[in-house]
């Protein structure tokens, strides 16, 4: 997404990297002194939502332990939302404002190192309206078919900070939290974590109280509100029993008991490929919404018109996209990739999405063999653009390219033609959600990672896909007997193997590098295996 999915849209709605960053990005995207000296333990979160004025209005109580000695913390809230109290213990305090986002807080309690502090923040106000969810975020208001009102927040990219106050930083994750959300009688709110409490109160409205146990990212918190009907299953998986909720439209409750079947089938699948799902005691929950869906933690959102493929379209060609409902399969990923492993700066969304684009092929692979997952992998690449490259500018809040997704989900495709070991591969991918569970993570964690595991030095292949938008070509031409070979259109030192197929010789691995090789070779043709994306190039001959 610009918001963490739908690659498709992505390729669409692609920005173009800011040219210049304001102090405005930096206190969005950095990990400011005002932010840097306290962790963030805990959120406890009340919001009251009012359908008819689109406004809401609440507190949040934050938990922090300090790391550091120092008066002054960044809150930060999205305008026209604004704060109106703050306090810690009995006094309030003052705040000022830096930019249009960040709030500044003085603190008049001596912050002392490895204390446990906590403040609440007062807020209300009518948040940004989301133009073109998830891509363009915010709240949406929307009314069902039956004129109720249907409500649905999606903030990745944008920030939480958009209708709750909050350290918007992806790097620091509560341990936890509690929401506490108020909404009309005749309607529910399903968010995030277990639902723990539901309180009739007289005025009207119902507050349902959710509890997460597990670490979540801001992005990855969400309301879903409508006149929602639930159903309900169960999976025997890797940690024992996992709890599974639906939460649908009511003239929507029959075809979700049939496409939602889906969910368990990827359960299975990714706990196959990556581990057990990373939330057992937050249960696994999927939410209609009013947008096409994203993934937030514990509470996948759905809007994919119950049909196959992405909204009954396969891009692949291959017609394996149309065996998976593909938001269902894409945004379940993400648990494993983007809620459990979390980017720390946004310039890495790629191990987000570049992962999550894998998984869909990897889900194939487990129903319908690895042919079948090869050629839905390869036949997604004409989506390609190769226009900026997938890790963007760090400490501003901004992105790679779109290209994140396929080319991204192509990366991972070759570097395990590159390990050329399916059993090695898929415990690089386990033992990585082990590894990072629960964790805030650099881009060079993951590659270094995969380098340790794969037993081989991976950077140069990760420098040239990752950092630039060149796609390496292999070039190669005969003289008596001989061929001779190379890497062109590559950084310097690009050593990556690959497979060549030669007629009726069978195949064989070379390790070409940027300079010319040559060896004695009685074919006159040589084909690429498709699995590796690379061009290729023949020539007259070498000089």
């Amino acid at each position: 997404m610009k918001h963490a999915l739908l690659w498709v849209c992505i390729l669409l709605n692609v920005n173009t990297f800011a040219q210049s960053f304001t102090r405005e990005d930096s206190l969005r995207g950095s990990i400011t002194k005002e932010r840097a000296w306290w962790d963030l333990k805990y959120y406890d979160l009340e919001v009251s939502v009012f359908p008819e004025t689109q406004t809401i209005g609440g507190r949040v109580v934050v938990k922090y332990q300090v790391l550091q000695a120092h008066q002054v913390m960044q809150i930060d809230l999205q305008p026209p939302l604004s704060i109106s109290k703050i306090t810690q213990g009995d006094e309030n305090l003052s705040f000022t404002k830096d930019g249009r986002n960040a709030y500044l807080i003085a603190l008049k309690k001596r912050q002392q190192v490895n204390n446990i502090e906590s403040l609440t923040i007062h807020y209300s106000g009518k948040p940004v309206v989301a133009k073109h969810p998830p891509w363009e975020g915010g709240i949406q208001w929307e009314k069902d078919a039956q004129g109720n009102d249907f409500i649905a927040t999606s903030c990745q990219g944008l920030g939480a900070s958009v209708w709750w106050p909050c350290k918007d930083h992806m790097y620091d994750e509560p341990e936890g939290m509690t929401l506490k959300v108020t909404v009309p009688k005749h309607l529910m709110d399903v968010s995030n974590g277990r639902l723990t409490k539901v309180t009739d109160n007289n005025d009207n409205t119902k507050t349902y109280e959710w509890t997460v146990k597990n670490p979540i990212n801001n992005y990855g918190v969400n309301l879903n509100i409508g006149n929602y009907v639930h159903f309900a299953d169960t999976l025997n998986g890797e940690k024992g029993k996992l709890d599974l909720d639906f939460y649908v439209l009511p003239e929507n409750l029959e075809k979700a008991k049939t496409q939602f079947k889906q969910a368990k089938l990827m359960l299975r699948a990714f706990e196959h490929w990556f581990g057990a799902y990373p939330f057992y005691e937050d249960g696994y929950k999927l939410v209609e919404v009013p947008y096409l869906g994203m993934e937030h933690q514990s509470s996948v959102t759905y809007g994919n018109k119950y049909q196959n493929g992405y909204l009954g379209k396969d891009f692949s060609g291959t017609g394996y996209g149309l065996k998976f409902d593909f938001i269902i399969i894409h945004e379940s990923g993400h648990e494993w990739f983007a809620n459990n492993i979390t980017y720390k700066d946004m310039a890495d969304m790629w191990i987000h999405e570049s992962f999550t684009n894998y998984s869909e092929s990897l889900y194939i692979e487990y129903y319908y063999g690895k042919e079948a997952a090869a050629a839905y992998i390869i036949g997604n690449r004409k989506g390609i653009k190769n226009d900026k490259p997938i890790q963007g500018p760090y400490g501003v809040n901004e992105s790679g390219s779109g290209d994140m997704y396929v080319k991204g989900g192509n990366i991972l495709h070759t570097l395990r033609q590159v390990v050329q070991d399916d059993a090695l591969w898929r415990t690089v991918l386990r033992d990585m959600n082990k590894t990072f569970y629960h964790a805030t993570v650099d881009g060079k964690d993951i590659e270094q990672f995969i380098s340790k595991k794969a037993g081989r030095d991976l950077s140069k292949i990760f420098d040239q896909y990752l950092r630039t938008t060149q796609v390496p070509t292999l070039e190669y031409s005969f003289h008596r007997g001989k061929i001779s070979y190379r890497w062109v259109n590559c950084v310097k030192g690009f050593d990556m193997p690959v497979r060549i197929r030669l007629k009726d010789k069978g195949s064989r691995m070379i390790t070409p590098s940027p300079d010319w090789q040559t060896t004695r070779m009685k074919s006159k043709e040589i084909d690429v295996d498709p699995n590796f994306y690379v061009n290729v190039s023949r020539i007259e001959h070498a000089k």
